[in-house]
């Protein structure tokens, strides 16, 4: 019986129409490319369907490398060159002498052979996406190997009495730019905000946040740091001399073709100089309002309230809790042409589009107050103000909003009944706050449940999950985890989510402000009146498989231990 074409059966499947098929063909005549290379690369099948589709072509079995590779037998079966060489990954043994080997090309005869002779065992061939492969490959193999050969290097595993004292050239500097551009690249891939760059004892700590919490990713030598710290000097256009204080600055860098921001962020501490790189992705798209995380009904009402000509609308939370993500999706959404709407951010994280941003310069003596005040005779409709810190700054704010302009600004407050007492607490007078302030969100972010390990469960009776839903008087319903996967790096989460409280202020809300009334009494009526709070909002998203328990407990209950 006569095989297949690869166009007949993605044809058959309905994932490419004649036309695409006669266009990638037409491009085969000129490059000579394998026809699947050339779907995936004009974007006319994914990648995976188009491997899908070989796999059935050729008879052989389909390798998804970051769920079914063996480690065991990742290390020492093959030699590496071979690996890199033929981008080939041994997957696991099938008997005791026959290994799976998965590759892009399973009818590479060349690499089958040379790998079965030199390693004297059977091969039996398998396909994987060639981008998995290489993705696979960069991120087992890539920094592994240059942090093995960062510890191999005499000169710098040699930790001196002194950490001051490092000399800072080493003969490989190129060793130093490989390293530094994968560790970033790395970041990059798993979607990593932070990398943190961590001199402790004898030894280099690299971790990357991701989805909000750290991991470790690699050791180095401590020899490493000062080359690598006057890397981040350099580039960042910092004073590679200045060891005893902090710097700050930002650098670009080009990964794959596509620009990458950075803020840098360097410290002295006991063994040498700490770097945080934060990851300002020159891709990062606009959060459109509905995908925050606001309920529908809270954002019916939210949206009620931004759409006033007057006020001021607080977002508070930790830092790091995706406030200032609500406040441009806020500002994208009543933009425009007939308002002008201006900001001072400390730094302008993402430039709106028809809004005029201003950047806090402190060595210039520009701060949030000086820039508010600018702002107010530039003839604004909207101001946005990145941070209230100060009483200066609270009472400007507070002053635009009743003199007829819509203030969006942010606080450091655990909920949003305490933002209340906090401009108290600077000295606003209570009838200032109640008659400026219209609404306050707290919000939190949480990690999503991974969509493509997602699983449905019931918590076990007596479970620590069940015992929290009981005590918080919810039944035991159906939740959802993640089994943990490549797409996930085996968490289980992928990405996240806000949980938030809307408290709009009413009349009854700013009698008791006037009263100066206790945060407790201000909750307590926003409930009654029908206020969702934080708590409420996470147990919600868990129960919609949005989130875990887990996650809730630990960042809107601070149960660390979940």
């Amino acid at each position: 019986m006569a095989r297949k074409r690869l166009g007949e059966i993605l044809r058959e499947k309905g994932l490419l129409s004649q036309d695409s098929l006669e266009e990638a063909l037409q491009v085969q005549q000129v490059t000579r490319e394998r026809l699947g290379r050339i779907l995936v690369r004009l974007g006319l099948v994914p990648e995976r369907e188009v491997t899908a589709a070989l796999a059935a072509q050729l008879g052989v079995p389909e390798v998804h490398l970051f769920d079914e590779v063996d480690m065991k037998v990742i290390h020492g079966v093959v030699p590496k060159s071979l690996i890199l060489r033929y981008r080939a990954v041994p997957v696991r043994w099938l008997g005791e002498n026959r290994l799976l080997l998965a590759m892009a090309d399973p009818l590479d005869v060349l690499a089958i052979d040379d790998i079965r002779q030199v390693c004297r065992l059977e091969v039996e061939p398998a396909i994987s996406p060639e981008g998995e492969i290489e993705q696979f490959i960069g991120q087992f193999y890539g920094l592994q190997e240059l942090a093995s050969q960062a510890s191999q290097d005499p000169e710098l595993s040699t930790v001196p009495a002194e950490t001051w004292e490092i000399k800072e050239t080493v003969q490989d500097e190129a060793l130093v730019i490989r390293l530094f551009n994968t560790t970033m690249s790395q970041a990059v891939r798993m979607r990593a905000s932070d990398v943190h760059i961590e001199p402790y004892g004898d030894k280099v700590r690299i971790r990357y946040r991701v989805d909000g919490l750290l991991r470790e990713v690699m050791e180095l030598p401590l020899g490493i740091l000062p080359p690598l710290v006057s890397r981040v000097k350099i580039m960042a256009n910092l004073d590679i001399t200045e060891k005893r204080l902090p710097q700050d600055g930002r650098l670009q860098l080009y990964l794959n073709d596509k620009a990458v921001n950075l803020r840098v962020a360097i410290t002295p501490t006991l063994f040498g100089e700490k770097v945080v790189l934060r990851i300002l992705d020159g891709a990062f798209s606009l959060i459109p309002l509905e995908e925050i995380g606001f309920s529908p009904e809270a954002l019916q009402r939210y949206q009620q309230l931004i759409s006033s000509t007057f006020g001021m609308i607080l977002i508070t939370g930790p830092t790091g809790s995706g406030k200032t993500s609500t406040l441009y999706a806020t500002l994208d959404r009543i933009n425009n042409r007939e308002l002008n709407i201006m900001t001072i951010e400390d730094p302008v994280e993402y430039a709106l589009p028809g809004v005029n941003q201003i950047r806090v310069n402190y060595k210039a003596g520009l701060d949030f107050a000086t820039g508010l005040k600018a702002i107010l005779r530039q003839d604004p409709d909207v101001i946005m103000v990145g941070e209230i810190r100060d009483r200066e700054t609270a009472a400007i704010a507070v002053r635009a909003a009743i003199t007829g302009h819509l203030v969006f600004s942010t606080l450091h407050t655990s909920d949003a009944a305490g933002a209340v007492t906090r401009l108290l607490d600077m000295g606003i007078e209570p009838y200032q706050v109640a008659s400026s302030l219209r609404a306050v969100v707290a919000q939190r972010l949480v990690r999503r449940v991974c969509p493509h390990c997602r699983e449905s469960y019931r918590p076990e009776p007596g479970s620590r999950e069940a015992l929290f839903l009981t005590q918080m008087g919810f039944p035991l319903g159906e939740l959802a985890r993640g089994r943990g996967c490549r797409y996930c790096e085996y968490t289980g989460y992928r990405g996240r989510i806000a949980i938030l409280e809307l408290l709009p202020v009413d009349r009854e809300l700013r009698q008791l402000m006037m009263a100066k009334g206790a945060s407790d009494q201000l909750k307590r009526a926003a409930v009654a009146a029908g206020m969702v709070t934080l708590q409420e909002d996470g147990i919600a998203k868990a129960f919609q498989k949005v989130t875990t328990i887990a996650e809730v407990m630990r960042v809107a209950y601070g149960d660390e231990n979940c």
